[in-house]
């Protein structure tokens, strides 16, 4: 399966999300990025991340204003594909415009098609 990296993440991609994070790439061994969409406006940002490891599904949530980057703040949680799909449903994941990170749609997508 092809990554999606969105809005500030999608012209370099994982280049981008590993500079952002300051990931090397030991850290990144055995990951399949999924979806990775961040962006910055308003003097904040928003990032998110969905993987899998091992079988298992992760998720990145990271933020940031003037004062402070995403450095340091890559803390995979698991989670499932349910838990995601009632925070899309119920919630408000994907869909924070005030800076600007909106991804609901492609992560709907990407959840219909991991589910099949």
């Amino acid at each position: 399966m092809e990554p999606m990296f969105l809005n500030d993440w999608a012209e370099d991609g994982l280049a981008q999300l590993k500079g952002d994070f300051r990931l090397t790439d030991a850290e990144l061994e055995g990951v399949e990025i999924l979806l990775a969409s961040y962006s910055y406006e308003n003097y904040s940002g928003d990032a998110f991340v969905l993987f899998r490891k091992d079988g298992k599904y992760y998720e990145v949530n990271g933020g940031h204003c003037s004062c402070y980057g995403l450095e340091e703040q890559w803390e995979p949680e698991e989670t499932t594909l349910e838990d995601i799909k009632h925070r899309l449903e119920n919630g408000n994941l994907g869909s924070n415009d005030y800076c600007g990170n909106e991804f609901t749609e492609e992560l709907k997508l990407l959840l219909e098609q991991l589910q099949c």
